[in-house]
């Protein structure tokens, strides 16, 4: 299984790609994308194209996106939404299933710690990957989320009942005692 990792953005998309599952992980590409335009509808055209030639070129079977959380401002979490927004796009367009995740579940998966800092989930990606080098933190940040999705159990096929009948309703009547004067 390929996955590919994002780490949206508005001013820097991380994306990495592993393929694997379980303990036999290999990296197969990382990356930052880096929109030069000045309005934000331009940046977010920018990471929906630049993701989508990732896509393209490495053609993983998931992708993963960090959710978003409100922290210090409401503003920049609306602006993050949108770069997330593009990243969504452009995996949806190219027909890659997309699942979330919660930085805690990230962290938790590469460093035992949901706490962990961005140095911290880039060193224990760098060790778990076996690099030659640290990747910038915006790409690990994407790879422990690639990585955190192939450690995790294949999702097992959904259940087929036999048949979707509607249960019938089942009305218990209720006795009320007579209310009583003060």
């Amino acid at each position: 299984m390929k996955v590919l990792g994002i780490d949206p953005g508005a001013r820097v998309t991380g994306y990495g790609v592993v393929e694997g599952q379980s303990a036999r992980l290999r990296h197969v590409a990382h990356g930052a994308l880096r929109p030069r335009a000045a309005a934000l509808a331009a940046r977010l055209a920018e990471i929906q194209r630049g993701l989508a030639q990732v896509i393209a070129e490495h053609g993983p079977d998931i992708a993963v996106v960090e959710r978003v959380f409100v922290g210090r401002s409401a503003r920049s979490a609306l602006v993050l939404g949108q770069a997330r927004g593009a990243a969504l796009a452009a995996a949806a367009a190219a027909g890659v299933t997309v699942e979330e995740l919660s930085a805690t579940q990230i962290k938790r998966a590469v460093s035992r710690s949901g706490a962990a800092d961005k140095a911290q989930v880039q060193r224990m990606v760098t060790r778990l990957l076996a690099l030659p080098a640290a990747p910038p933190r915006d790409a690990a940040d994407a790879l422990a989320a690639a990585i955190c999705r192939a450690l995790a159990p294949p999702l097992p096929p959904p259940r087929r009942r036999a048949a979707l009948r509607p249960r019938p309703l089942r009305v218990r009547a209720v006795r009320l005692a007579p209310e009583r004067g003060l």
